[in-house]
């Protein structure tokens, strides 16, 4: 097979590449991604280019998208503005690309015949006090970027209903593991301390996530692109549920510094409290998740610890003003 992967050069998505690529050596990959500050083409490094190529595009462009479907036999989805903060600052560019560019990219799956993977999130149910959300619960977005997801898995299911269209949508609990840019709560974590930063918690941070290692992900969604049922959705959640506080305590343990560097900061506008997926169906296709929280950590903890390479630009350039512009300090 050879397989459009947009957002191909982000965190899942690279991560996904390595997955597809390892385990069906007869399959080639097209990679369309915008190369924003989460897609990079370091996040590429390492991969046979023989066997993948890179196609700088947006989604929301439906000549890029008609050029880059050609020749593919299937099309998995990544690309997305993903950062919760971000969107809250500016929704805009959310809705272009999560809802605009999920329904030129769904569109030209059905006009091409060919299949049609959605990846999203678990934050388009909103928070859950107890219990897990299955696929049948309502969406009930909270953010602007859950509501641009919710927005794309409505239209995957409207051309489901609509037109028969070949597409099918995969539901993923807190990703983390290497490439993760660090905005996200977990590189974050991870940098800030082997810097010698302050971590900034949001509010108490009881805030409970129940976290997937990346590669188990990606092991899910492969299975869905492979055997999943046409108009389905699939939740992928994590073994571990814990609060965010536990996460960055264990952090500090693996980077072998101690609580004084925790920094708890004013919380985010409509923080969801809990998250909880319920991994039932995609069980029963024979997924199970290979790594424990504590384990996935030590992994990620030890990749970013190796790989400053990766890092140190990101953490030097733009990503250095968000930060003194969002949490009110500077980075070492």
């Amino acid at each position: 097979m050879r397989i459009l992967v947009a957002g191909g050069a982000g965190f899942i998505g690279s991560a996904y590449l390595r997955r597809r690529l390892a385990a069906h050596p007869g399959d080639s990959v097209r990679v369309l991604d915008k190369l924003t500050y989460a897609g990079r083409r370091e996040n590429l490094d390492g991969l046979d280019p023989d066997r993948v190529e890179l196609v700088e595009g947006d989604i929301a462009d439906r000549d890029a998208v008609g050029t880059a479907i050609e020749g593919c036999d299937a099309i998995v989805n990544f690309a997305a503005e993903s950062h919760v903060d971000r969107s809250i600052q500016s929704p805009g560019e959310f809705i272009q690309t999560d809802v605009f560019g999920a329904f030129v990219m769904l569109e030209a799956a059905r006009q091409a015949g060919i299949r049609y993977l959605q990846v999203s999130t678990d934050e388009v149910y909103g928070s859950i006090e107890s219990g897990s959300f299955s696929e049948d619960s309502p969406l009930r977005p909270s953010s602007p970027y859950s509501a641009s997801k919710a927005g794309g898995d409505l239209i995957v299911g409207a051309y489901r209903h609509t037109y028969d269209a070949d597409a099918l949508i995969v539901r993923g609990s807190n990703n983390y593991g290497p490439r993760q840019h660090p905005e996200k709560l977990i590189p974050l974590c991870i940098l800030n301390a082997l810097a010698g930063d302050p971590l900034p918690v949001y509010g108490d941070g009881m805030q409970v996530r129940n976290w997937i290692f990346v590669e188990d992900f990606c092991a899910a969604i492969d299975l869905v692109l492979q055997g999943g049922e046409a108009g389905e959705a699939y939740n992928v959640g994590g073994p571990d549920e814990l609060p965010n506080i536990d996460a960055v305590k264990l952090i500090l343990e693996l980077t072998g510094r101690d609580g004084s560097l925790i920094e708890h900061v004013t919380d985010r506008p409509g923080h969801d409290r809990r998250y909880s997926l319920s991994s039932d169906k995609i069980r029963a296709l024979g997924w199970e998740p290979g790594a424990r929280f504590a384990d996935g950590l030590r992994r990620t903890v030890e990749w970013y610890r190796d790989n400053e390479w990766w890092w140190a630009p990101i953490r030097s350039g733009e990503y250095r003003s968000y930060y003194q512009r969002h949490y009110g300090r500077a980075l070492s």
